[in-house]
């Protein structure tokens, strides 16, 4: 026994035809579908004001190529999180696998070495760009009220970038990596305080073995994304919220033009 087909929902349901008039063609039928989906959703959770909110704001007058380094240090982070992704379906975090299973990655799997290339250079893509986009923000005077809590944000962000090159730059685990990273975090040990514990930390135990790759690369796929992207968040809304500063030299004509009134 065949069972009827369940209705579809309201906004999905195609209109009936008035005659005379041609039949749709599969690109309009495919618009007019979508249109009624997305509609159909956003009825159910009003995102379009939000995405209205975060997408469309007033842009001070002499905005130039300067303020896309922020769009591009996240678009940078983004290819990293994607190449990282596919990087890790073939790494092995272990002492005795690891250069092993960078060697694979780069030399038999399927666009491995173009992927590799993409996240090693990524990365210092990524360090450059979020320190021009932090030169930009202090030169410009971006960081004064009311966006002082936005530029210790970026702060934090810059950090967590850094931290993050440094903990994969151990991953590959040959001689260059190993030794680097050793000076490095005998370098972390010597900071007053917290320099001793922040060394235990990151070796995973009083010495430099194989718990510590482990733990780097726990902390770089796992703790330090995951901060970044929360860090990246908050960072956006106070974009929205805040707006966009102008350049400093438009203020400086602004300026010069209320004086000539006064005068």
């Amino acid at each position: 026994m065949k069972l009827p087909r369940p209705p579809l929902p309201t906004g999905l349901q195609a209109k009936p035809r008035r005659p005379g008039v041609p039949r749709p063609s599969a690109v309009d039928q495919a618009k007019e579908a979508g249109i009624a989906t997305v509609d159909w959703i956003d009825e159910r959770t009003s995102l379009s004001g939000a995405l209205r909110w975060v997408m469309f704001r007033k842009v001070p007058k002499g905005t130039n190529w300067f303020y896309t380094l922020g769009s591009a240090t996240l678009f940078a982070f983004l290819s990293q999180a994607v190449t990282g992704v596919f990087l890790a379906m073939y790494y092995t975090p272990s002492a005795t696998q690891a250069y092993e299973s960078a060697r694979h990655i780069t030399n038999d799997v399927f666009l491995g070495e173009f992927v590799r290339g993409m996240h090693k250079w990524g990365s210092s893509v990524m360090v450059i760009l979020i320190f021009l986009h932090m030169a930009r923000t202090f030169f410009f005077g971006a960081y004064k009220y009311p966006r002082e809590l936005n530029w210790v944000i970026g702060v934090v962000l810059l950090i967590l970038t850094m931290l993050m090159s440094f903990t994969g730059y151990l991953l590959p685990f040959d001689q260059r990596s190993y030794w680097a990273t050793i000076v490095g975090v005998n370098i972390n040990g010597t900071g007053p305080l917290v320099g001793p514990y922040l060394n235990d930390f990151l070796r995973g135990g009083p010495e430099f073995g194989a718990t510590t790759l482990s733990r780097f690369y726990a902390i770089h796929m796992l703790l330090v994304p995951g901060a970044i992207a929360a860090m990246i968040g908050a960072h956006l809304y106070l974009v929205a919220k805040l707006g966009t500063t102008a350049p400093p030299w438009q203020k400086v004509e602004q300026k010069a033009g209320v004086r000539e009134e006064r005068a």
